[in-house]
């Protein structure tokens, strides 16, 4: 009895030991990073050669194997060290997130111990901020001069790609104030709303991950052209655009059907029928001739 408890003893601490283990990065990740994945055996004794790894496709909803290939210009690296299996991925991305896992091909593995236990990472980014303003142009951005009229309402919305949804404010240089928010909303403009504007965007997970943009606001006159503020100028660059853009295709259109037209009335090619046969002296159709050669005459 002592002895069998004794194998079972040693079989369970066995298995145990025999577990794949997958390790990966301990710290966020942020786009651009460098990550490496490790494969280990509890057992050393075990063939660390018939390990692969495997990750979950999203698409798909299965496991893959993980071989050594470009991804996005990015060569993922597999090497293989005494007792471990190491996965290299150079440039971190979005596309690279797990979950990953160890899997063994052994076949007098058990199908407990065939793979480790899934790890999964996630890649924190955050872009470039970029502001829109309410009404016709808020599809062609913001200046960094904003022009405006005395009376004007002022509406921008700041933004960012993020992997998680920023925390946002706006400031104004030489005010202690600050809005947490996205959109700044200035209503009936005074030279008081003149300044320099800050839009702060903030990851709410990774503090080194932060962006900034400033615009000057500008109160013109009352009576100020039309043409002088930041949307008259920029409804005249479109404006220009798109007579640009119509003369082009009219003008395309006006040479098309010219060519087409000189193409009806130019004469066609030349009828081969009409060019006469070579008349040779014995034929019938052949002309009295004191020549004496055997050669066409045409």
């Amino acid at each position: 009895m002592k002895a069998l408890l004794v194998v079972a003893v040693a079989a369970l601490i066995h298995g145990s030991y025999a577990t794949l283990l997958i390790k990966g990065p301990t710290e966020p990740v942020l786009e651009g990073d460098t990550i490496t994945l490790e494969c280990q055996y509890f057992d050393s004794e075990l063939n660390i050669s018939q390990v692969h790894f495997e990750v979950f496709s999203k698409y798909l909803q299965t496991w893959r194997s993980v071989w050594e290939r470009s991804w996005c210009y990015y060569s993922m690296m597999i090497t293989q060290t005494e007792g471990s299996l190491l996965l290299t991925i150079p440039y971190a991305g979005r596309f690279y997130e797990g979950p990953y896992r160890c899997v063994s091909d052994a076949d007098n593995v058990t199908e407990a111990d065939n793979s480790s236990q899934p790890l999964a990472f996630k890649v924190h980014y955050m872009g470039e901020l970029s502001l829109s303003r309410e009404g016709y142009t808020s599809y062609l951005g913001v200046p960094q001069e904003l022009r405006v009229r005395l009376g004007d309402d002022v509406v921008v919305k700041c933004s960012a790609s993020s992997s998680e949804e920023p925390s946002y404010f706006w400031n104004k240089e030489g005010n202690d104030w600050i809005l947490p928010s996205s959109t700044l909303t200035l209503r009936k403009v005074s030279a008081v709303d003149e300044g320099q504007y800050t839009c702060m965007a903030e990851h709410p997970s990774v503090e080194s991950l932060s962006k900034k943009r400033t615009i000057s606001i500008t109160v013109l006159p009352e009576d100020a052209p039309w043409y002088e503020t930041s949307n008259g100028r920029l409804i005249l660059m479109t404006s220009a655009a798109a007579v640009a853009l119509l003369t082009a295709i009219l003008s395309v259109g006006v040479f098309i059907c010219r060519r087409t037209k000189q193409a009806k009335t130019s004469k066609g090619p030349i009828d081969d029928r009409s060019q006469k046969k070579p008349i040779y002296k014995a034929s019938v159709e052949s002309l009295p001739s004191t020549s004496g050669d055997k050669q066409p005459l045409v």
